[in-house]
Parts: C-alpha cells; sequence; structure tokens
C-alpha cells in the first residue's frame, strides 16, 4: 500500500472516531400508548445526566418543559406508560404536571391509568383540556435522575 493510501485510510479512520465522539448517547426512553396510537420520547439533555442526579433547579426547570410530543385521549381510555428497563431498575413516578400520580414504580416497566385520572386537577377535581405528563426517574427521597415528557390532550 502507498504512502498516500495510507495517510488517506488513516485519516477516514481518524474523521469517524471524531464524529463518533460528537455524538450524544441516547437517553433511555420513554412511551405512552392510548389504544392504538403510541409516542416515544427521550429525555432533553438537560434533564438526564446519565444517572446522577438532577439539581432541584434543573429538575423543577425539566417539570415546567414543553413536551415535544403529544397524544391525544377521549374518555374512557387508558393511558399505558412505559419506561426502559434502566429506568424501571432505580425507580419511577408519573406526574401530571406537579401533581403525583402514583407512588415509587421500582422494577416495573409498565403502567396503566385511566385518562380522567391523568387529566382531573388534583385540587379541584375539575377536568383539564390537556396535561403535561411527567414521568421522573428517581432513586428515592429527593434524588431525581431523569424527566421525559408527554402532553396529553383530551379529544372530548
Amino acid at each position: 500500500m502507498s504512502n498516500r493510501r495510507r495517510a488517506a485510510a488513516l485519516g477516514a479512520v481518524s474523521l469517524g472516531l471524531i464524529a463518533l465522539s460528537a455524538c450524544e448517547k441516547p437517553t433511555p426512553l420513554a412511551t405512552v400508548t392510548v389504544g392504538d396510537r403510541t409516542v416515544t420520547t427521550e429525555a432533553t439533555s438537560k434533564c438526564y445526566l446519565d444517572g446522577k442526579k438532577l439539581s432541584e433547579q434543573v429538575f423543577l426547570a425539566c417539570l415546567q418543559g414543553k413536551p415535544e410530543k403529544t397524544i391525544t385521549v377521549r374518555p374512557g381510555d387508558k393511558v399505558r406508560i412505559g419506561v426502559d428497563p434502566a429506568i424501571a431498575e432505580k425507580g419511577w413516578v408519573v406526574a401530571a404536571g406537579t401533581s403525583g400520580k402514583s407512588g415509587l414504580l421500582k422494577d416495573t416497566t409498565y403502567r396503566s391509568f385511566d385518562a380522567e385520572t391523568l387529566l382531573s386537577d388534583a385540587q379541584t377535581g375539575a377536568a383539564a383540556s390537556e396535561v403535561t405528563l411527567n414521568i421522573i426517574e428517581t432513586a428515592g427521597a429527593q434524588d431525581y435522575l431523569g424527566v421525559w415528557q408527554f402532553k396529553l390532550k383530551s379529544a372530548g
């Protein structure tokens, strides 16, 4: 092999390694299914630090974020929430906005809710037309490790 070819091959390998090192590692996934409709999302880069604890300030900002994925629900629908096994291993909770809708779920990758439960205001009981569904990875107490978000929108 000529020196020119060796240099070209070495250059291509080097560029490939640089490109790979610039790629972000994907976060674990969370999924919401209603009937035959499914949406899946990753946490935003600020709302998941590869298993490290989020600061309280970052965590609260994540809860107020705008979800990229929306799914429409109707009265009587079952909302099925699934998480990556990596999330389930540490534990997770479901919140509609900042209102908790589940206790700590550990070692389980799936939970089902009635649409009305997720769309009801915790204080007034009134039905909301839409809500941000927050899936929060937690190691317990104040150890928040990640936030995944979906918008649930009422069709009725």
